[in-house]
């Protein structure tokens, strides 16, 4: 049953990259490069459900598997609730020599029923390690039994690590949802202008940045999958008018099928820019009125951007003079591989070059359009090779996720962190605001010019 999954969701008509490949091919997967089986670097499956699911606040997550599955993985990422706090809590069947040899099917039926008389929580998501997959325990009669005995709903997630990418996990997490969740439950009421924002985590708080331009303007998110999500919203998704994905290398499986069962037209937006954020508005007002929502909202979106724009713009410009021209080096992946592309350009910045490791053909499109054919772009970056950039002073700040940002720091080079450990949000036009007083901070720290003095035994040296 695991195969026949892995094989659907590779079998992805709605990514652009599979689209071009061959009939062979395209079984194969739907990155760039072929997914292996076993090869975990950057993250494995069973990471990537996680991720995908834990933001559902209101649901408790049980990792079936040893602990260190749970340690490694739990926390990692700053994906914030406006109000349950059980997700945050780590679960797990800590699974030892003996369960691997008389199996671990009882430990986990206790482990379900502890956690739900004890929390109460909206649902359990069972998480399959790579142990309990070899050793054959049957997790979906498991779940089903305490589904039934205890009144909640029980759901496993099937992702080993071994199966393959961290992104292949973030689309069985989709298949799962689809499966199990959406279409269970209907909303109380329904409105014209109900929308779905899919693979947004709200990282470091980044949707909350969002509903208050959205509330503006009479949208209303129906269900955010998942960023500070409630388990009754995402069962009751199906009745969205339109949908928004926000990483469409991770979810547009899931955007693509809630299109066909649903009837759901879904498009690929970004709210990292002032003017990424303003075309992003445009799009939900314009589809949600070409499906019945009020002529008027169109005007009203206009006018919320103009007014916007302005105040953002008016904040940002003390920072400009000090910011224009300063050489910026973005190695991080997926959408923000253009759309903060976009977002320094707004502010004169030069970006010298951008990953391209997880990112789509659209995504590569939109980076030719943003910076040229003839832009810098990169895949995988040895650390030698980034550290003779670095050191070479190619670039004034390196803007990336916390693996790189030593080699920055061995460099003396200012490092901003823009991946999922980050404490600071960066979507919309206040996020904008504190992205440019970020980065003005970190170039222009006094750190720098500490460090990159001679050191005094050096200069002692030197007078003898």
């Amino acid at each position: 049953m695991l195969k026949q999954r892995i094989a659907t969701a590779f079998d992805e008509p709605g990514c652009d990259v599979n689209r071009a490949k061959s009939e062979t091919d395209r079984k194969r997967g739907c990155t760039s490069k072929s997914l292996t089986p076993g090869a975990a670097a950057g993250g494995c499956a069973f990471d990537g459900a996680k991720v995908a699911l834990q933001p559902i606040t209101d649901a408790a997550h049980i990792v079936h598997g040893p602990i260190a599955c749970e340690g490694n993985s739990w926390d990692s990422r700053h994906a914030l609730s406006s109000g349950p706090q059980i997700y945050r809590t780590g679960f797990t069947t800590d699974l030892s020599e003996l369960d691997v040899i008389h199996g671990g099917e009882k430990r986990l039926y206790r482990a379900i029923r502890q956690v739900a008389n004890t929390y109460r929580p909206a649902a359990i998501f069972v998480y399959v390690t790579c142990v309990p997959a070899l050793i054959g325990d049957d997790v979906d009669a498991v779940c089903a039994a305490a589904e039934e005995r205890l009144g909640l709903p029980v759901i496993p997630v099937n992702a080993p690590g071994f199966v393959g990418s961290k992104n292949l996990g973030n689309k069985l997490a989709g298949q799962v949802l689809l499966d199990r969740v959406v279409g269970t439950r209907e909303p109380k009421r329904t409105t014209p202008t109900d929308i779905n924002i899919i693979g947004d985590y709200n990282v470091a708080g980044e949707l909350w940045q969002i509903l208050p331009l959205l509330d503006r303007l009479g949208i209303r998110v129906l269900a955010s999958i998942t960023g500070d999500a409630r388990y009754d919203e995402i069962a009751s998704a199906h009745r969205a008018r339109v949908n928004m994905v926000v990483c469409a290398q991770a979810m547009v499986s899931f955007a693509r099928a809630m299109e066909e069962r649903y009837d759901i037209p879904y498009f690929e937006g970004s709210f990292y820019g002032i003017s990424e954020t303003s075309t992003t508005l445009r799009e939900i007002a314009r589809l949600l009125v070409a499906r019945g929502a009020p002529a008027d909202l169109i005007t009203r979106t206009e006018a919320l951007i103009a007014l916007e724009e302005a105040i953002a713009w008016k904040r940002i410009d003390p920072y400009r003079e000090r910011l224009r021209g300063k050489r910026v080096l973005l190695y991080t992946g997926g959408v923000k591989s253009w759309s903060v592309v976009s977002a320094l350009q707004d502010i004169g910045m030069t970006v010298i070059g951008t990953s391209v490791r997880k990112s789509t053909d659209g995504d590569k499109r939109r980076i030719d359009e943003l910076m040229g054919e003839d832009a810098a772009r990169f895949g995988q970056i040895p650390g030698g090779e980034l550290y003779r950039m670095l050191a070479g002073g190619e670039a004034d700040i390196l803007m990336s996720g916390g693996r790189t940002q030593f080699v920055a720091l061995k460099t003396k080079t200012p490092w901003l962190d823009i991946n999922q450990e980050r404490h600071h949000a960066y979507a919309g036009y206040e996020g904008m605001v504190a992205l440019v007083r970020q980065i003005d901070a970190t170039l222009h720290h006094p750190v720098w010019r500490q460090v990159r003095r001679p050191a005094p035994w050096d200069t002692a040296g030197a007078r003898r």
